[in-house]
């Protein structure tokens, strides 16, 4: 962490820099995302590994990044998955996040100390994502002002029949999130404003949540439309139509082409940097690990 003026920097340059020294990757060609678009990992496919504890120790690196590295978190949780049973694919897609980690290592997040106290948040899914299982992959990302406080890439557990039911899925999940964001800044006596802005890229799903008639078509998710629809007569979210090249939580839910992720991510920093840079592309001295 690096403390400035008007905010605090929280990088892991130096964590980086020694995990790509410790699995000799500084030499190698960098690459423009984290994860090929083209290449579909499975379960049952390619040799084992003969060394997994090699393969489950560079994933658990890896996830440990996440905590400032919101654009791979959805490349973390999809290596995850392949934990119990590691292949050479797997451990492929695994090196081709390190030579991802080496175009930028000094990637850093700034949380300000604006009075900006607004909440807002996206979230995303992508229906029957997996190969093996078909179950959808939720994404969302918390902001409070400009600053990303929380986002999340995960499997969902259980078989979505729909896109819709996917999307909302993902709707209860960062619906849930901002119940303890809020009930968190209220313990640290900073006051946000209600209701909390939603962005979703799914027009069927901000009708349902607003309409207060069940259909048939969604008895099977009602719990889940109940939870959301509680928190929308609270006064605690709002939920808003976006558009999808507009859906910043994107890159949470798939792998996208080196230009597409380097799109989202700049119009993510676009965003962010409105107010007071909050997302910054410095460009020290990537071996100088003090800046």
């Amino acid at each position: 962490m690096r403390y400035k003026g008007d905010g605090v920097l929280v990088c892991q340059r130096k964590f980086t820099m020694d995990l790509l020294k410790e699995y000799d990757y500084l030499t190698y060609s960098s690459v423009n995302s984290p994860l090929d678009p083209t290449i579909k990992l499975r379960n049952e496919d390619g040799a084992l590994l003969p060394d997994p504890g090699y393969y489950k120790k560079l994933v658990g690196k890896l996830n440990f990044l996440t905590n400032t590295r919101l654009d791979i978190a959805y490349s973390v949780q999809h290596l995850s998955q392949f934990m119990q049973v590691s292949r050479e694919p797997h451990l492929k897609a695994a090196i081709h996040v390190l030579r991802y980690l080496k175009k930028d290592i000094t990637l850093r997040i700034f949380l300000s100390n604006g009075p900006n106290y607004t909440v807002s948040a996206y979230c995303d899914s992508d229906w029957a994502a997996c190969p093996d299982s078909r179950k959808c992959v939720s994404g969302y990302i918390v902001l409070l002002g400009d600053d990303p406080i929380s986002w999340k890439s995960k499997k969902q557990t259980t078989v979505s029949l729909s896109s819709t039911e996917a999307e909302y899925r993902s709707v209860m999940k960062v619906v849930g999130e901002l119940v303890w964001v809020k009930r968190l800044l209220e313990e640290l006596t900073v006051m946000c404003t209600n209701p909390i802005t939603v962005f979703c890229d799914s027009q069927v799903v901000v009708h349902i949540a607003r309409n207060l008639v069940f259909h048939e078509r969604t008895k099977h998710i009602e719990v889940d439309c109940h939870f959301v629809r509680d928190k929308i007569q609270e006064g605690l979210v709002e939920l808003h139509h976006i558009s999808t090249s507009d859906q910043l939580a994107d890159n949470l839910t798939k792998a996208l082409t080196g230009i597409n992720h380097s799109d989202l991510l700049s119009k993510l920093a676009n965003l962010l940097s409105e107010a007071q840079r909050a997302l910054q592309w410095w460009k020290p001295n990537p071996f100088d690990l003090h800046s």
